[in-house]
Protein backbone atom coordinates (compact mmCIF):
# COMPACT_ATOMS: atom_id res chain seq x y z
CA UNK A 1 0.00 0.00 0.00
CA UNK A 2 1.30 3.29 -0.51
CA UNK A 3 2.13 6.12 1.75
CA UNK A 4 -0.38 8.77 3.07
CA UNK A 5 -0.31 12.32 3.37
CA UNK A 6 -1.78 14.98 5.39
CA UNK A 7 -2.66 18.12 3.60
CA UNK A 8 -3.88 21.36 4.53
CA UNK A 9 -5.71 23.39 1.57
CA UNK A 10 -8.07 25.96 1.23
CA UNK A 11 -10.97 25.73 -1.14
CA UNK A 12 -13.19 28.54 -1.95
CA UNK A 13 -11.80 30.57 0.76
CA UNK A 14 -12.49 27.76 3.29
CA UNK A 15 -9.78 25.49 5.11
CA UNK A 16 -9.76 22.02 4.07
CA UNK A 17 -7.80 19.20 5.55
CA UNK A 18 -7.73 15.56 4.27
CA UNK A 19 -5.25 12.56 3.87
CA UNK A 20 -4.49 11.64 0.63
CA UNK A 21 -2.51 8.88 -0.97
CA UNK A 22 0.66 10.04 -2.45
CA UNK A 23 -1.04 9.12 -6.37
CA UNK A 24 -4.30 10.98 -5.28
CA UNK A 25 -4.92 13.55 -8.02
CA UNK A 26 -6.31 17.17 -6.82
CA UNK A 27 -9.18 16.51 -9.54
CA UNK A 28 -10.28 13.31 -7.45
CA UNK A 29 -9.33 15.19 -3.94
CA UNK A 30 -12.00 17.92 -4.48
CA UNK A 31 -14.44 15.12 -6.04
CA UNK A 32 -14.19 12.20 -4.07
CA UNK A 33 -13.12 13.65 -0.64
CA UNK A 34 -14.34 17.50 -0.55
CA UNK A 35 -17.68 16.33 -2.18
CA UNK A 36 -16.48 19.32 -4.90
CA UNK A 37 -18.22 17.93 -7.86
CA UNK A 38 -18.36 21.00 -10.58
CA UNK A 39 -14.46 20.09 -11.08
CA UNK A 40 -15.02 17.20 -14.34
CA UNK A 41 -12.75 14.68 -15.53
CA UNK A 42 -12.86 13.79 -19.30
CA UNK A 43 -9.43 12.63 -20.44
CA UNK A 44 -7.41 13.02 -17.08
CA UNK A 45 -4.24 13.68 -18.58
CA UNK A 46 -4.16 17.71 -18.67
CA UNK A 47 -5.65 17.71 -22.27
CA UNK A 48 -9.24 18.57 -22.85
CA UNK A 49 -9.68 21.57 -20.19
CA UNK A 50 -12.63 19.81 -18.07
CA UNK A 51 -10.84 19.82 -15.15
CA UNK A 52 -9.35 23.27 -14.62
CA UNK A 53 -9.27 24.96 -11.64
CA UNK A 54 -7.51 28.13 -10.34
CA UNK A 55 -4.55 27.56 -8.06
CA UNK A 56 -3.56 30.51 -6.63
CA UNK A 57 -5.31 32.58 -9.40
CA UNK A 58 -4.07 31.15 -12.18
CA UNK A 59 -5.70 28.26 -13.98
CA UNK A 60 -4.37 24.75 -13.80
CA UNK A 61 -5.33 20.80 -14.70
CA UNK A 62 -6.51 19.38 -11.83
CA UNK A 63 -6.35 15.91 -13.25
CA UNK A 64 -2.73 16.20 -13.52
CA UNK A 65 -1.54 17.58 -10.14
CA UNK A 66 -0.98 15.45 -7.07
CA UNK A 67 -3.14 16.59 -4.12
CA UNK A 68 -0.36 15.65 -1.98
CA UNK A 69 1.71 18.22 -3.39
CA UNK A 70 -0.26 20.75 -2.81
CA UNK A 71 -0.65 21.55 1.25
CA UNK A 72 -1.09 25.38 1.62
CA UNK A 73 -2.13 26.32 -1.80
CA UNK A 74 -5.17 28.22 -2.20
CA UNK A 75 -7.99 26.57 -4.60
CA UNK A 76 -11.00 27.91 -6.20
CA UNK A 77 -13.32 25.58 -7.93
CA UNK A 78 -16.24 26.55 -10.36
CA UNK A 79 -18.70 26.28 -6.84
CA UNK A 80 -16.84 29.26 -5.76
CA UNK A 81 -17.23 31.34 -8.67
CA UNK A 82 -20.50 32.28 -7.14
CA UNK A 83 -20.57 35.23 -4.87
CA UNK A 84 -22.63 34.86 -1.28
CA UNK A 85 -25.80 33.09 -1.77
CA UNK A 86 -25.55 31.82 -4.80
CA UNK A 87 -25.86 34.94 -7.13
CA UNK A 88 -23.94 34.00 -10.34
CA UNK A 89 -20.92 36.11 -10.84
CA UNK A 90 -20.77 37.76 -14.57
CA UNK A 91 -19.07 35.51 -16.38
CA UNK A 92 -21.48 33.01 -15.71
CA UNK A 93 -24.73 35.29 -16.29
CA UNK A 94 -22.71 36.25 -19.51
CA UNK A 95 -22.59 32.22 -20.49
CA UNK A 96 -26.44 31.69 -19.61
CA UNK A 97 -27.23 35.22 -21.41
CA UNK A 98 -25.56 33.89 -24.74
CA UNK A 99 -26.22 30.44 -24.43
CA UNK A 100 -22.45 29.15 -24.23
CA UNK A 101 -23.21 26.12 -22.06
CA UNK A 102 -25.14 23.64 -24.67
CA UNK A 103 -24.02 20.54 -22.63
CA UNK A 104 -22.69 21.82 -19.94
CA UNK A 105 -19.65 19.44 -19.47
CA UNK A 106 -17.07 21.93 -20.87
CA UNK A 107 -18.15 25.14 -19.00
CA UNK A 108 -16.55 24.69 -15.22
CA UNK A 109 -13.25 24.44 -16.55
CA UNK A 110 -14.21 26.98 -19.44
CA UNK A 111 -15.42 29.79 -16.99
CA UNK A 112 -12.29 28.72 -14.66
CA UNK A 113 -9.70 29.54 -17.91
CA UNK A 114 -11.25 32.58 -18.52
CA UNK A 115 -12.15 34.17 -15.29
CA UNK A 116 -8.44 35.44 -15.05
CA UNK A 117 -8.48 37.01 -18.59
CA UNK A 118 -12.16 38.50 -17.54
CA UNK A 119 -10.23 40.00 -13.81
CA UNK A 120 -7.48 41.32 -15.60
CA UNK A 121 -8.52 42.83 -18.88
CA UNK A 122 -11.23 45.05 -19.54
CA UNK A 123 -11.60 44.01 -23.17
CA UNK A 124 -9.94 41.39 -24.31
CA UNK A 125 -9.37 40.97 -27.83
CA UNK A 126 -9.66 37.99 -30.12
CA UNK A 127 -6.02 36.44 -29.78
CA UNK A 128 -6.19 37.20 -26.08
CA UNK A 129 -9.71 34.99 -25.44
CA UNK A 130 -8.49 32.73 -27.75
CA UNK A 131 -5.02 32.02 -25.80
CA UNK A 132 -7.34 32.22 -22.73
CA UNK A 133 -9.54 29.19 -24.16
CA UNK A 134 -6.62 27.03 -26.22
CA UNK A 135 -6.48 24.45 -23.84
CA UNK A 136 -10.12 24.21 -23.35
CA UNK A 137 -12.34 21.40 -25.37
CA UNK A 138 -15.87 21.98 -26.05
CA UNK A 139 -17.60 19.73 -28.67
CA UNK A 140 -20.88 21.31 -28.54
CA UNK A 141 -20.83 25.42 -28.94
CA UNK A 142 -18.24 25.85 -31.78
CA UNK A 143 -16.49 28.53 -29.18
CA UNK A 144 -18.89 31.45 -30.82
CA UNK A 145 -20.72 31.84 -27.88
CA UNK A 146 -17.83 31.00 -25.69
CA UNK A 147 -16.35 34.49 -27.15
CA UNK A 148 -19.19 36.20 -26.82
CA UNK A 149 -19.71 35.28 -23.68
CA UNK A 150 -16.27 36.36 -22.24
CA UNK A 151 -16.53 39.83 -24.30
CA UNK A 152 -19.98 40.38 -22.79
CA UNK A 153 -18.46 39.73 -19.18
CA UNK A 154 -15.43 42.12 -19.79
CA UNK A 155 -18.00 45.02 -20.95
CA UNK A 156 -20.20 44.25 -17.90
CA UNK A 157 -17.43 44.17 -15.54
CA UNK A 158 -15.75 47.47 -17.19
CA UNK A 159 -19.23 49.46 -17.24
CA UNK A 160 -19.31 48.61 -13.54
CA UNK A 161 -15.80 49.69 -13.03
CA UNK A 162 -16.48 52.88 -14.85
CA UNK A 163 -20.02 53.51 -12.78
CA UNK A 164 -18.47 52.90 -9.08
CA UNK A 165 -15.85 56.11 -10.41
CA UNK A 166 -18.35 58.00 -11.42
CA UNK A 167 -20.22 57.56 -8.13
CA UNK A 168 -17.14 58.23 -6.03
CA UNK A 169 -16.45 61.24 -8.04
Amino acid sequence: MGSTHDVEVTVNGEPRAATVSARTSLADLLRDQLGLTGTHLGCEHGVCGACTVLLDGAPARSCILLAAQLDGESITTVEGLAGPGGELNPLQRAFCRTHALQCGFCTPGMLLALQPLVDENPAPTPHYIDEAIGGNICRCTGYVQIREAIALAATRRADAAAGERVARG
